[in-house]
């Protein structure tokens, strides 16, 4: 069985994610640092290196099964997102299978090491928010079905429970929404071997197809990702927020809040430029004003609610606002405006 788990990762090509240092909280010298990746890692593939910011993954470690992506509270480590998002949209479009309970389409996410048939993932430590929610704008029930997590050599035992925060967390952003995402997370059961394999209209994964035994399984295919262009302010923004934004769908009524955690700034602000320098995506921005002053600017939707700013400020003047209107995402918002600068 293990040998089978381990033939299937060896054809997903490299499971390294990709890493962006300007992200990292490490790299930006946050106050109180950051060790969610490391902690999150059940192989020990994440390091520090010594005398150095920032963080490293061992590729000889790394199973590519992304909880220290799922982790991250900046993007600085992340996997493709638009392959499993393509996977979950065109499950919607399939014929209903009657075997399933639900007796209509439904999407389908499986581990490698579950056996179970349909689109499969390395691990399911890979599914963030943005793809539970998604499937919850397309309105599409979603399982994620996962294999003996105690005794997998892959993640780690609590990936049960790691999915169910992320999914708890996709319902929050869905709540404005007024429509929660249909999910359930449930272990593999032996019907599963012989479920459908669902597979893209576009036929993207065809070649990906392949059977061993009683074992059905459709690996989505890796697309490494390019390195990510600095100077392109949209690149900033990680697609874990991107699709978060794009997933409020049906658009939340007016005057109704949506969970986005961002900094709030208040009076005791000294001017300086630490928030704005330990910002992961540069959602906040200082500008210096010609004739004098500053003004501190938020982009909402850049900004992935790490509270970075708000640990790190030398006088505390940052505060955390956990819902905003649909409309602060269209604009620059003034956190602050002052006629002097430190």
């Amino acid at each position: 069985m293990l040998k089978g788990v381990f033939d299937q990762l060896s054809e997903l090509g490299n499971l390294v994610p990709r890493y962006t240092g300007p992200r990292c909280l490490l790299e930006r010298h946050t106050v109180g640092g950051c060790d969610a990746c490391h902690s999150a890692c059940p192989h020990e593939a994440i390091e520090t290196p010594p005398g150095s910011y920032g963080v490293r993954v061992d590729p000889q470690k790394c199973t590519g099964c992304g909880l220290c992506v799922q982790a991250c509270p900046t993007g600085a480590l992340e996997y493709d997102l638009m392959t499993p998002l393509q996977s979950v949209h065109d499950q919607r479009e399939q014929p209903a299978d009657p075997r399933q309970p639900s007796g209509s389409p439904e999407a389908t996410l499986t581990c490698v090491p579950s056996g179970a048939g349909g689109p499969s993932l390395p691990c399911l430590g890979r599914v963030t928010p943005a793809l539970v929610a998604a499937a919850g704008a397309w309105d599409v029930p979603l399982t994620l079905i996962h294999g003996d997590c105690a005794a997998c050599p892959v993640g780690r035992a609590d990936v049960p429970g790691r999915l169910g925060a992320v999914v708890e967390q996709a319902q929050t952003l869905r709540a404005a929404t007024g429509r929660p995402a249909r999910v359930t997370v449930r272990a593999a059961v032996p019907e599963d071997q012989g479920r459908a394999l669902k597979v893209s209209r576009r036929g993207a994964f065809t070649s990906l197809l392949r059977a061993g035994g009683r074992q059905l399984s459709q690996n989505l295919p890796e697309r490494p990702l390019p390195f990510v262009d600095w100077s392109d302010p949209p690149q900033r923004t990680p697609q874990e927020w991107t699709w978060r934004r794009k997933a409020l769908k049906p658009v939340p009524p007016a005057g109704v809040g949506v969970a986005w955690p961002a900094p709030l700034v208040d009076d005791k602000c000294i001017d300086c430029p630490v928030c704005a320098n330990v910002c992961p995506t540069e959602a906040i921005t200082r500008e210096l004003r010609p004739e004098g002053g500053v003004r501190l600017l938020l982009n909402l939707g850049a900004c992935t609610g790490c509270m970075a700013c708000l640990h790190s400020c030398p006088p505390g003047a940052i505060h955390e606002q956990k819902e905003w209107l649909l409309a602060a995402f269209d604009v620059q918002i003034l956190l602050r405006e002052s006629d002097h600068t430190m």
